[in-house]
């Protein structure tokens, strides 16, 4: 039942009623009072008063709890909303730790070097820029010039850089950089790492999955430097000592669930030894929740002529999926409605709705972010919008731009002033804009598809209304099964649970590599290896390291003695490899980067490549060269590529499919003849064609083959297999099981988000109704990434319990045969065929009848 307490925007989304019918579910969350707090006695007198000059005249009651912790050496987990002035916390102790305070008990070393140092991290350059503006501003209304804040990365020319390791006293950075320049060259940074008091690590929830991992094994090999640079002759470098004299680590984040054992996890502490601050009393505007599912689009069929002039609904040209962007995009397609696997009355797609919900807020007034699911996402809604405005002012459409991943760094820093001073009222972005860049002011904010987390879902709405305004936000439907059961279940939406962040920092595939690095830094000793997880695990994975020749072990230690750099052998974001550069042709201007492993779907030869509005045509990928050369030109038309895809299990001593040195066994277990199974597997992925479809009605202008090379990823799945005599009493035929597999594969995976925290894009999957290795019909579904994120793990130790949710999210869809609001896929590789929804009902049903009563599973 739709609640009736309302926004004034909301009459625009529903056209004064004449959308009404689109509503599922309205929600308003009341206003909330702020709660302040006196400033600490040791705060700086100065940056107080550069707080108050800002308007700031006392601090949450929040951000005083978490700066108290901080000055007292604690590390801290600040989880609040968003708008919720988390980097007053951070900033209040770091400031005045700079400016020469020393908390009561310091030693005397610590006196004599009273001017602190600070190092912030945000897993975004345009967050650290951001920072770096409210700093200034700071110091400005405070009138202090004794301290030197700079940014410091891959953009940072050679002067400024070596400037920056002479001077700054707080350097705002970025993981990447942390990574592959500051450690490798610790050294030349000594006197930052000496002073080093506090380390700050922002947006701490987006450090999920094989990034995480990877993020997590840097700070420890930072702490691990940090320890070797101080002046104390101190001991073995052991980061869960506490109190420790070196640096406090804050780490801010989104409100999520377990953030203590998340930031320790990060850190490489004990849970106990993170003080958490997760209880937000600033104040909050009433917040109006709109859950929107796009109509049905009438009169759909499969002939051309009967769809003339019709809206394709799902057939989305641009809705290419495109989750944290860092510059990362993904390899996958819209989903295409073949004859067997068609719902009767598809809906429109998401990305127009949301064109069309811009446009009318625009019209009237609101500035808006709407966040979608991909670039190519951002790039249509921002020139649709723009196409339904110019009818009303050729002014409000000027004002309608895009903002993604992929963009050079000039472009987004003047995209998000402009947004800030109200040149642009309407953005549409990726999740780019998700995290912390300060863009208050903003009046609503629409969300197109489900993306991901309810952790970036609330992050994303927390740009409505912020600094105590209202806001209102619209979660606007995907035909997908999970956007489909969230807006006709807003309890699962609104009322559950937020996730832990997921990521496994002893996964070898991130593990080896970062232990090479570690060595290049400083030669590995034995009681520096609990800092890197499980002493044993991490031995293991060392003398595998050995045995390949990377290391060298010596009585005194593991060395690295290789003149190339180790810090390259890892891979922080899971892209691939280097970003392939997108250059026009005939002007050499760099337009954006595609990330390796997107390259040869996105911008092969012939591909359509869209920026800014402005539509480029692949002349030639190369790949050597991380290179697509594009010229301008105007196309009635877009491009989708088909990948073909094969998985093996990885088994010790398997002369093809080895498991990888190191990698953890695989785990089986039966439910009555079922079997469930989590292990290594090796998945070869290749790109062989592609299709142009004429814009909009989608039809099929023809198919080239492309000659592109096979990708090999070696990760971790879960898996269930089925024997044929469990299919049959099923009702699931020899013609039918390849349809209800490849269609419960599907759901599974649009499923899965829902218990992990991951979205969908994370996840790949193949069903066969018979596996060389297993013998028998089998489901996969694993990790998109190097070793595994821990997703499928997640999976496989929730089976039933997923296995159900998904069996009755396609059994709910109203649709007769299949859509993609329940089984069809935008990642399918084989257009969406074969799909038997009612069977795939059957197949589960008879999976689900041999789970025991207590089926969670230990992996």
């Amino acid at each position: 039942m739709v609640e009736t307490a309302e926004h004034p925007l909301l009459d625009v989304l529903t056209a004064h009623g004449a959308r009404a019918d689109r509503l599922t579910h309205v929600r308003t969350f009341p206003a909330r009072e702020g709660t302040t707090a006196r400033w600490p006695a040791w705060a700086d007198p100065d940056v107080v008063a550069g707080y108050r000059a800002l308007g700031v005249d006392r601090p949450w009651e929040h951000q005083a709890t978490a700066a108290e912790a901080a000055w007292a050496g604690r590390h801290v987990a600040l989880a609040t909303s968003t708008g919720s002035g988390k980097s007053m916390a951070f900033w209040l102790p770091a400031l005045t730790a700079v400016r020469g305070g020393v908390p009561d008990g310091a030693t005397g070393i610590e006196s004599s070097a009273r001017r602190g140092t600070v190092l912030y991290l945000a897993p975004t350059k345009a967050l650290a820029a951001d920072q770096l503006a409210g700093l200034e501003r700071l110091l400005g209304a405070a009138g202090t010039r004794d301290v030197r804040v700079a940014t410091c990365d891959g953009d940072t020319p050679v002067e400024e850089r070596r400037w920056v390791t002479e001077h700054a006293d707080v350097v705002l950075t970025n993981p990447d950089f942390l990574h592959f320049s500051l450690l490798p060259n610790h050294r030349r940074w000594a006197r930052l790492l000496r002073r080093l008091r506090y380390v700050v690590v922002d947006e701490g929830h987006a450090y999920r999955g094989i990034f995480g991992a990877h993020v997590a094994l840097v700070l420890r090999r930072l702490t691990r430097l940090a320890a070797d640079h101080r002046p104390t002759g101190a001991a073995a470098f052991d980061p869960a000592a506490r109190p420790a004299p070196g640096p406090a680590f804050v780490v801010a984040s989104a409100t999520t669930a377990e953030p203590a054992a998340s930031a320790a996890r990060l850190i490489g502490v004990p849970p106990d030894d993170v003080v958490t601050v997760a209880g937000d009393t600033s104040p909050a505007g009433r917040r109006t929740v709109a859950l929107w599912q796009p109509p049905e689009v009438a009169g759909y069929g499969h002939d051309p002529a009967a769809d003339a002039g019709a809206d394709t609904g799902q057939h989305d040209p641009w809705a290419l999926p495109d989750p944290f962007d860092t510059g990362r995009t993904e390899r996958e397609t819209e989903p295409v409605v073949t004859r067997e696997a068609a719902a009767p009355h598809p809906r429109r797609s998401a990305t127009a709705e949301v064109a069309d919900l811009l446009a009318d807020l625009t019209a009237h007034g609101a500035r808006t972010l709407a966040f979608t699911r991909s670039r190519r996402g951002a790039e249509s809604v921002a020139q649709r919008t723009r196409d339904h405005l110019r009818a009303v002012s050729d002014d409000l459409a000027g004002r309608v731009a895009s903002y993604r991943g992929g963009y050079l760094p000039e472009e987004r820093r003047e995209l998000e002033q402009a947004l800030r001073t109200g040149a642009v009222r309407a953005l549409a972005t990726t999740n780019a804009l998700e995290l912390g860049v300060d863009v208050s002011g903003l009046d609503a904010v629409l969300v197109t598809g489900w993306p991901g987390t309810r952790v970036s879902l609330w992050q994303q709405a927390g740009r409505a209304g912020r600094a105590g305004a209202d806001g209102l936000v619209a979660f606007v439907a995907r035909e997908d099964p999970l956007d489909t059961y969230l807006v006709t279940h807003p309890e699962a939406l609104l009322d559950a649970p937020l996730e832990a962040t997921v990521f496994d920092p002893g996964n070898p595939h991130v593990l080896a590599p970062q232990l090479c690095a570690a060595a290049q830094e400083l030669p590995l000793r034995t009681a520096d290896l609990p800092a890197f997880g499980d002493a044993a695990a991490v031995r293991e994975v060392l003398d595998v390291l050995v045995a390949r020749g990377a290391l060298r072990r010596r009585r005194s230690g593991w060395y690295w003695t290789h003149a190339r750099p180790a810090a390259h052998l890892a891979d922080l974001r899971g892209s691939g490899g280097r970003p392939v550069r997108v250059v026009e042709a005939v002007t050499g201007r760099v337009l954006g980067t595609v990330d390796a492993a997107s390259a040869d779907g996105q911008v092969h030869d012939g591909a359509v490549y869209t920026h800014q509005g402005t539509t480029f045509v692949v002349d030639h990928l190369d790949l050597d060269d991380g290179v697509a050369l594009v010229a301008r030109r105007d196309v009635d038309h877009a491009t989708w590529s088909r990948e073909v895809m094969e998985i093996a299990l990885e088994r010790p001593g398997d002369a093809e499919h080895p498991a990888p040195e190191g990698a953890r066994p695989a785990v089986e277990h039966e439910w009555g003849p079922v079997t469930w199974g989590l292990g290594p597997v090796e998945v070869t992925s290749q790109v062989v064609s592609f299709q142009r479809r004429r814009l909009p009605d989608m039809q099929v202008l023809g198919t080239e083959a492309l000659d592109l090379p096979s990708r090999t990823l070696s990760t971790t799945a879960v898996w269930w297999s089925v024997p044929d005599f469990v299919l049959r009493a099923a009702g699931v035929d020899e013609d039918a099981a390849p349809g209800a597999l490849h269609a419960a594969e599907h759901a599974s995976i649009g499923l899965l988000p829902l218990l992990a925290t991951c979205d969908r894009w994370d996840l790949g999957g193949v069903s066969t109704a018979l596996h060389a290795d297993t013998g028998q019909a089998t489901v996969f579904v694993y990790d998109a990434y190097p070793g595994g994120a821990g997703f499928a793990e997640r999976g496989f130790g929730l089976g039933a319990r997923w296995l159900r949710a998904t069996r009755d999210a396609i059994a709910a869809c109203g649709c007769t045969d299949g859509c993609p609001a329940c089984v069809q896929s935008p990642k399918c590789g084989s257009d969406n065929a074969p799909l038997d929804k009612s069977a795939a009902v059957r197949l589960l049903d008879a999976v689900l009848s041999h789970a025991p009563a207590d089926s969670t599973i230990e992996a």
